[in-house]
């Protein structure tokens, strides 16, 4: 991984609206970083910040701006880990999934 890569990223959580009856809470987040992160690289940050397990979090939208180092979007964090396989899309859970795997496999072609 390049350094520039493995610079800090500056995770800021703008809002946070509790959902009960489904027993997640839907953030609003903004990411300062060097370039673009990656959604594994998102999910983590989120987990941290919320000292949540990484199956409960769930990325749901991400925009970088033209010309910009700031990242905004939209996560899920749920409090059960296998209610949130329940609830969210399959393609949400596609790309969430997906992210972690693809850097293993690099890591093994390499070998």
């Amino acid at each position: 991984m390049p350094a520039w890569r493995r610079a800090e990223l500056k995770t800021e959580l703008k809002s946070t609206k509790v959902n009960p009856l489904i027993g997640r809470r839907e953030i609003t987040f903004e990411i300062e970083g060097p370039a673009t992160p990656s959604r594994a690289e998102v999910r983590r940050e989120i987990a941290v910040a919320l000292r949540a397990e990484l199956d409960q979090v769930w990325v749901r939208r991400m925009e970088t701006g033209t010309g910009t180092n700031t990242t905004v979007g939209l996560a899920h964090v749920y409090d059960d880990a296998a209610r949130g396989r329940d609830f969210e899309p399959q393609h949400i859970i596609d790309r969430n999934v997906k992210a972690f795997e693809q850097p293993a496999e690099a890591k093994e072609e390499g070998d």
